[in-house]
């Protein structure tokens, strides 16, 4: 049994070693592509930026596949096999990229020529593009392979790694022999059987488009404190349900958010690059404190030695939209965790917004405080509905984003003294139980307010009223919200 699991860290740590260090060749190509497109003709450009953008998904899915391993290292051993049928393909096209690009007894122009013609012309007619494309088809089917998705489908897994062996044979890359043992044969088969678990409302927040995506300022490099310790020595139950990945610094910090299968409780993986050589820490969200601090969002732990808190992570977000929704969701996660002994009161609140109203409506059958919020730092504008009582008082219940629609004479109208419909609003449901369908039960969809008191529904709409009159008087009609994605 030793044995077997002295195997298993071993496969997982190659794993791990070759995904990061192909991800970090494929940076360096992506930006020598970068390079020469900058020295070409303008007619070269679209071309060489799509192949640039195609090669970075391929970092960013290598990089996810690291990532996700550990949560899933029970089936490590599979991907890896199916994985060795790609990296000796990927690492010969990358090189012979970088043996024309740096090839100097020619120009630039005739270099990019003999790349391209040549590398598709060895492919049997496969354009260099398309060549990423097919990598890149291939390494989401084993992201979803590892992870187990309901959406995987291994007959078009088959389909491309019969394209990629003969790509490789016509390339002349090195192949490696695929070495399935019983068990994992008979796991991977499994996989076309298994049925779909129900989603945790997690998983759907950062997979919704924004409405919005309003530029923040003054934005820095994204930090992370520790403690951190190499892979392998973080233990982790082998299957756990991952909710959601977002990354920072073009992916030199990710944080991975999961529910532990043990105790049913959300954890918060950080990942960190130093070289081509990750780094790990991890804390449950019962453990974490949260505050905003200009364009970034801080999490601290606690620290038993020095008995106070020390920063964990500092996370600049590019958008205003995707910091408020990283923000409610950790609070959200946080407040009901059964592991969470006490929320201080000032992280349910965002920091830099500005409470332009407030009041109790009845929604989806609970009590809940509505409240309208404007960041001071955008002068943007959303919604926010919170638990109204009991143990998750103020707990977040969904936010939307008031957009540029709130111009529209129709975006808003009042129904009935207790009643509003909103025109256009996408909700963000940071709970289970609420389902803000039964609060579109009309047939234009649009989404009712039920106000406790009719005060409460009178001031909701002048103030929206003297927002919309105030934003028309600005020159050109300025909006006064993010634009439109």
């Amino acid at each position: 049994m030793e044995q077997l699991a002295l195997s298993g860290l071993f496969t997982e740590t190659h794993f791990l070693r070759d995904c990061c260090h192909k991800a970090e060749r494929a940076d360096i190509v992506a930006r020598a592509l970068d390079q020469l497109r900058a020295a070409l003709a303008e007619s070269f450009h679209a071309h060489l930026i799509a192949l640039a953008q195609e090669i970075r998904v391929s970092s960013r899915l290598l990089r996810e596949l690291a990532d996700r391993a550990q949560g899933h290292s029970a089936r490590v051993p599979i991907v890896a096999n199916y994985l060795g049928v790609l990296l000796p393909s990927i690492s010969r096209t990358l090189k012979d990229i970088i043996i024309y690009y740096e090839d100097k007894t020619l120009t630039r122009e005739t270099r990019w020529r003999k790349m391209y013609n040549n590398m598709t012309e060895e492919a049997g007619g496969l354009p260099l593009l398309q060549r990423f494309v097919l990598y890149n088809s291939y390494l989401s089917l084993l992201g979803q392979l590892l992870t187990r998705s309901p959406s995987f489908d291994l007959n078009t897994l088959e389909t491309l790694r019969t394209s990629i062996v003969r790509l490789g044979e016509q390339t002349g890359s090195q192949q490696s022999t695929m070495q399935l043992g019983p068990v994992a044969s008979r796991d991977l088969t499994s996989l076309t059987l298994v049925q779909e678990r129900t989603s945790h409302w997690a998983e759907q927040i950062f997979s919704l488009p924004l409405p919005s995506r309003t530029a923040l300022k003054h934005l820095k490099p994204s930090r992370s404190h520790g403690p951190f310790l190499p892979w392998g020595q973080i233990t982790i139950p082998p299957e756990v349900n991952i909710l959601f990945k977002r990354s920072f610094d073009n992916d030199m910090i990710s944080i991975v958010v999961f529910i532990n299968s043990a105790n049913g409780c959300p954890y918060l993986w950080m990942r960190t690059m130093q070289g081509v050589t990750p780094w790990y820490s991890l804390f449950g969200a019962h453990e974490l404190c949260i505050e905003r601090e200009g364009s970034a969002l801080q999490l601290k732990r606690w620290s038993h030695s020095a008995q106070c808190g020390k920063l964990w992570a500092v996370l600049y977000f590019i958008t205003w939209e995707e910091m408020v929704l990283f923000y409610c969701t950790f609070v959200a996660l946080k407040a009901q965790n059964i592991l969470t002994v006490q929320i201080r009161p000032n992280e349910f609140r965002l920091q830099r917004e500005k409470r332009l109203f407030q009041a109790q409506i009845f929604d989806d059958g609970f009590k809940h405080s509505l409240i309208v919020y404007e960041d001071q730092q955008t002068q943007c504008v959303r919604l926010h509905a919170a638990v109204w009582d009991g143990e998750l008082r103020q707990c977040p219940v969904w936010t939307a984003f008031v957009t540029y629609q709130s111009q529209s004479p129709t975006w808003l109208s009042q129904r009935s003294p207790h009643r509003v419909w909103l025109k256009g609003v996408q909700l963000y449901v940071f709970c289970s139980t609420y389902r803000q369908e039964n609060m579109r039960q009309n047939k234009s969809g649009a989404f009712e307010i039920q106000f406790d008191q009719e005060e409460g529904a009178k001031r909701f709409k002048e103030l929206f009223s003297a927002r919309s009159a105030a934003s028309l008087a600005l020159p050109g009609n300025a909006p006064i919200v993010g634009p439109s994605a």
